[in-house]
């Protein structure tokens, strides 16, 4: 007789196993492969994640919802904390100090172990560079002229690495032949805002003058973030996308179901909105028509409002405050 034994184990990593060029066992048809972002607000303590699933499934819900009591200066206190659960209680000299380390050991340990790569001296400059460009498109070849380091080559890979480690995720454009001007390139974000703000030299005092350039990328990265870890509970029945074209029409996310529906976001770091906020969401939807969910402008005010038909204006605290 042949006892047969069958063994279960849970691995972690701080790299995408798919991607790392030193393991050669793909583990196909043995494994099932989960992404672990930072936290998200509601695992910090702050609510149930539920915007994702009630905006495909009753957008206009969110109407007749109470108030937010959290303004401008809290999503921007959330931003700099990020998601990292080590660092939500410390305080600001704490945090910034091991987010220096942490940096430092992915970039100049990890990633040369991971990798086998000799020269990553230049890494950290790399990072910074995208983390002044997070909720931008990537152009690769600006971040190689920016950083000087010689190989094309070398840019693409350090590019690699840093999504390879879950440092920098990319945002993929949309189309559906809505216009045959659309730009293919895709957005790139830090994968937690709280390393975004630290290489960027930002305190919450900073970020809380409108005229700080990186406010509303910041905040924006911060939504994106947000939305991305919701999509870990959805499964594979929504994809994430942004959408530009040459003629100026633009929409920060595009998110797509399965069966070809649609919400559209726009996402704005000021309390309050204007109809000129939604004249691309408009613009979608009259495309789109049934198709077209709903389109939502996520805001630091505290209210939601009806702005036309389809499109709401709501608190960026809504995606992790309701069910």
């Amino acid at each position: 007789m042949v006892l047969l034994t069958s063994y279960q184990f849970l691995l972690d990593s701080s790299a995408d196993f798919l991607t790392v060029p030193t393991i050669s066992e793909s583990l196909a048809g043995r494994a099932a492969f989960l992404e672990l972002w930072p936290f998200s607000q509601g695992e910090l303590g702050e609510g149930p994640d539920g915007f994702l699933r009630r905006a495909l499934e009753h957008p206009t819900s969110f109407r007749t919802d109470a108030a937010s009591k959290l303004v401008t200066a809290d999503y921007i206190e959330r931003l700099c904390v990020g998601g990292f659960p080590e660092v939500t209680n410390m305080a600001p000299p704490a945090r910034n100090s091991w987010f220096r380390n942490y940096v430092r050991t992915i970039t100049q340990r990890d990633i040369r172990e991971l990798t086998g790569a000799r020269k990553t001296v230049q890494l950290p400059k790399v990072l910074s560079l995208l983390a002044a460009r997070s909720a931008g498109e990537l152009v690769v070849s600006h971040i190689h002229d920016d950083a000087q380091l010689g190989s094309r080559e070398t840019t693409d890979d350090y590019i690699g690495y840093l999504k390879m480690t879950y440092m920098v995720h990319l945002l993929p454009a949309w189309s559906r032949n809505l216009t045959t001007k659309i730009t293919r390139h895709p957005k790139v974000y830090l994968t937690d805002t709280g390393i975004a703000a630290h290489l960027l030299g930002k305190t919450p005092t900073a970020l809380a003058r409108p005229d700080d350039p990186a406010r509303g990328s910041l905040i924006e990265s911060f939504v994106v973030n947000e939305l991305t870890k919701q999509l870990g509970w959805v499964g594979d029945e929504v994809r994430l996308h942004h959408l530009r074209d040459r003629d100026g029409a633009e929409i920060d996310l595009i998110l797509e179901t399965n069966d070809g529906r649609v919400l559209a976001i726009e996402i704005k770091a000021a309390s309050s909105v204007t109809n000129q906020d939604t004249k691309w969401l408009k613009w979608l939807r009259d495309k789109l028509g049934d198709d077209f969910v709903h389109g939502f402008v996520l805001y630091t005010g505290d209210r939601p409002w009806s702005m036309s038909d389809r499109i709401t204006a709501i608190p960026i605290a809504y995606l992790w405050t309701t069910e």
